[in-house]
């Protein structure tokens, strides 16, 4: 099946009928990491936006750092002791380590995927 492409008047000019695909919905880090590429690296950015490989980059991207996140959590849990008796015995510690915790696992996502 061919497209074909249609053309309408405006004024004295012809405008190609186009549709451009609207970008995908990222996540957190896809959008840090486009930020991060947009205004550190712009080089990288412009090539990979124009061979049309910013986009799966992206939410490649977004899939492994979520991947990694759910990795190392349970870890750091174990490692600093956060167990259903501690949330239920005092959850405001629990709610302290826990968030200690996340903040320790986003940094090592972010140095290794997001600002390499």
């Amino acid at each position: 099946m061919e497209n074909k492409l249609t053309y309408r008047q405006e004024g004295d000019f012809l405008l190609p009928e186009i549709e451009a695909e609207a970008p995908p919905v990222l996540g957190k880090y896809g959008r840090m990491r486009e930020r991060y590429l947009r205004e550190e690296r712009p080089v990288l950015y412009n090539r990979l936006l124009l061979s049309g490989k910013l986009w799966p980059h992206l939410k490649e991207i977004e899939q492994t750092a979520n991947q990694r996140l759910e990795q190392i959590m349970p870890e750091l849990q174990k490692s600093m002791g956060l167990t259903e008796q501690l949330k239920a015995q005092d959850p405001m510690k629990w709610v302290g380590l826990m968030n200690n915790a996340k903040a320790k696992a986003e940094e090592t996502i972010l140095g290794e995927l997001i600002y390499s």
